[in-house]
């Protein structure tokens, strides 16, 4: 059964609430904040990349030759048709069957549109005669210590480009061009077909039991009960540090 805690994204210190929960699992949806916090399984960890520690692995850098030709542009966070058909063939091809399956354009544009604090569209695309050829997008939030990916997608054709990683590896770039410490990276499930890419970056680690931990071998995390998972629910909460909001004098 799941089980999360959420909270709205609301109010004078959204921007605030966001760093600071996103530091401890939680990940933002729309103009909520929620961490799994399921009672018999946690097997859903908070994955970033540390970007100082970051390598380049040779498939890796095979990926960045393939996909020389996209150029990257950030803009607000705006849907467009041209998105949204990505999109849909991104799901439609690899998460048919997924929570998100039947998302039309309207809740698609909400995605988007609906965030409280500084969010980015990165678009990845080439030109061909005059003409752009949209390949991916990701929403991206932009925090005081990184870029939390919100949800990415790409045009599932593509098969050999490995797009899915390529974004990754290009938001490291911008968070080491921008100073950025971290590059968030969703949730990472042990064992799981369509997450195991996630460990496959260097220097990645994840929340565990209220702290960072290097993942240097997945085979040591597995999807058992913590102790915070089967803490009662006011006792998750009271463990949580929220910012300081007082005004300074």
């Amino acid at each position: 059964m799941e089980r999360k805690l959420f909270t709205s994204l609301q109010g004078d210190h959204t921007e605030q609430l966001n760093n600071s929960l996103s530091k401890q699992g939680f990940r933002r949806s729309q103009n909520v904040l929620y961490r799994p916090s399921c009672a018999e399984c946690s097997a859903c960890y908070s994955a970033r990349i540390r970007v100082a520690d970051f390598k380049l692995s040779r498939g890796q850098k095979r990926t960045v030759k393939k996909n020389a030709e996209l150029k990257r542009e950030a803009t607000s966070p705006w849907a467009t048709e041209e998105q949204y058909a990505l999109f849909r063939s991104y799901l439609d091809s690899r998460h048919a069957d997924g929570g998100m399956a039947d998302m039309d354009i309207f809740e698609f544009a909400a995605m988007i549109e609906e965030t409280p604090i500084r969010s980015r569209v990165v678009e990845y695309a080439t030109r061909k005669d005059g003409e752009k050829h949209l390949a991916a997008v990701s929403l991206t939030d932009v925090l005081d210590d990184g870029l939390s990916m919100v949800y990415s997608f790409y045009d599932p054709a593509l098969v050999g480009f490995s797009l899915g990683t390529y974004v990754i590896l290009d938001h490291v770039n911008i968070a080491r061009d921008a100073g950025l410490p971290y590059v968030y990276l969703g949730y990472w499930v042990p064992n799981s077909d369509k997450m195991n890419y996630k460990a496959n970056f260097s220097a990645v680690e994840v929340y565990s039991a209220g702290e960072w931990k290097p993942l240097t071998d997945p085979a040591d995390f597995d999807t058992k009960p913590h102790r915070q998972a089967a803490d009662p629910i006011a006792e998750q909460v009271a463990q949580i540090n929220l910012p300081d909001t007082r005004p300074t004098r």
